[in-house]
């Protein structure tokens, strides 16, 4: 009998750690998909920050031209758009994302460069509508750290590369590594209550402990796993001003803490946050030092 009623609050346990989480990433969806418009008004500014990490993943991959590459949760259409322009014309890029609104600011950033290989899918990553082996590699930007089921995500990667083909994923390392997250993080904390977090639910640094991801991407099928830092600057042409306009907009969590400021408070947010990045803007211009992490794995050639 208590065998029968342990298992009974197990179940019950279970089935409303899972509501939590359905809850939570419905919550994570609706953000992103608030997000869009933003991300793709500043789509220009955020794909020359995050330059250096799409040449990385392209590099570990070994993308080359007239190979067919997927983009898992692609956003707003980097790093497809750049890796749409090494593969050329005989080769393609597909890009997903989860959010709808997503996938039509990529669309309309390829019609305005005028890309014409590259296709756009609404998909969820634990669930990839396309073919085992259809792609020669397969890549995800500071995606796999926000995935609901990450090693579920992991496998459809892997089923749908060829075999040999390269499964690469960029995560950033720490937090307290990368002055982009961590100077806003410290204001927005000066005024606001956060409770701590459940490290192992989607966030940004859900992945930065070194191995994690490697670990789960060879769970997920995958070989010859290697994982490598990426230090860089997150670099561009833009202000203090300009960045905090930038971060404010781009961030569903963000916007919505402002939002319930007064004009004073909100300006007082402002202020202090754009003094706390200062250092990071030599002759006015953005320049975060940065660290990320590359992971990279094979699909195992079929006997």
């Amino acid at each position: 009998m208590h065998v029968i009623i342990n298992a009974r609050k197990a179940s019950a346990a279970a089935g409303k750690s899972a509501k939590v989480n359905e809850t939570h990433n419905d919550e994570v969806l609706r953000e992103w998909r608030e997000s869009a418009f933003y991300w793709q008004k500043h789509l220009g500014t955020i794909r020359t920050m995050f330059e250096p990490v799409t040449q990385a993943l392209i590099e570990d991959a070994g993308i080359v031209e007239g190979q067919s590459v997927l983009d898992v949760a692609g956003g707003s259409g980097e790093p497809s758009l750049t890796i749409a322009e090494t593969v050329g014309a005989r080769g393609s890029v597909t890009c997903t994302d989860a959010v709808a609104e997503m996938v039509a600011a990529a669309e309309v950033e390829a019609q305005r460069r005028g890309l014409k290989n590259v296709k756009f899918e609404q998909c969820a990553a634990d669930s990839l509508p396309f073919e085992s082996k259809s792609f020669d590699a397969a890549v995800c930007r500071l995606g796999a750290m926000f995935f609901p089921e990450p090693l579920a995500a992991l496998r459809e990667m892997v089923r749908v590369t060829k075999d040999g083909g390269a499964i690469s994923l960029a995560i950033w390392d720490k937090s307290e590594l990368n002055p982009f997250c961590y100077a806003i993080t410290n204001v927005v904390a000066r005024h606001f209550d956060e409770p701590p977090g459940n490290p192992n639910a989607p966030g940004a640094f859900r992945f930065a402990e070194h191995g994690a991801l490697a670990a789960l991407l060879e769970d997920g099928g995958a070989i010859r796993v290697k994982e490598r830092v990426l230090k860089f600057h997150i670099a561009a042409p833009v202000s203090p001003k300009e960045f905090w306009v930038m971060r404010s907009e781009t961030s569903g969590t963000l916007r919505e803490k402002l939002a319930t400021l007064s004009a004073q408070q909100a300006d007082l947010v402002t202020r202090e946050a754009q003094e706390e990045v200062r250092t990071f803007f030599p002759n006015n211009r953005m320049s975060f030092p940065a660290q990320m992490i590359i992971v990279t794995g094979r699909k195992p050639q079929e006997r």
